[in-house]
């Protein structure tokens, strides 16, 4: 199921831009602490470098991915989720804009 609307939030209204304005995301809070980005990334192909680990999950286009480690390319669309271990990387192939939602921990 995807994810469309979250509820009781606070949201940084600050983007924050990687990869030259290739993504763009704002960092919403909860009312208990919890955190998570949603952003945009823009047709492309990164590298993301990350420390905590991340779920990333699809609300809108599509992706194509490859986890540190891994030669083999999976795709995201609406609804899929992603895991990416703490203190690794990933690879994305964007074609169109990719709506996510980066859950932490």
């Amino acid at each position: 199921m995807t994810t469309e609307k979250i509820d009781g939030v606070t949201v940084t209204t600050k983007g924050n831009v990687f990869f030259d304005g290739k993504c763009v995301s704002h960092t919403i809070t909860y009312a208990d602490g919890t955190r998570k980005s949603v952003g945009v990334i823009l047709p492309s192909t990164l590298t993301f470098n990350i420390g905590a680990a991340e779920i990333m999950e699809c609300v809108f286009g599509s992706c194509e991915y490859k986890i540190a480690g891994s030669s083999e390319w999976k795709t995201s669309t609406p609804g899929d989720k992603f895991s990416v271990a703490a203190n690794s990387s990933f690879e994305i192939r964007v074609t169109e804009a990719y709506h996510y939602i980066c859950h932490f921990g």
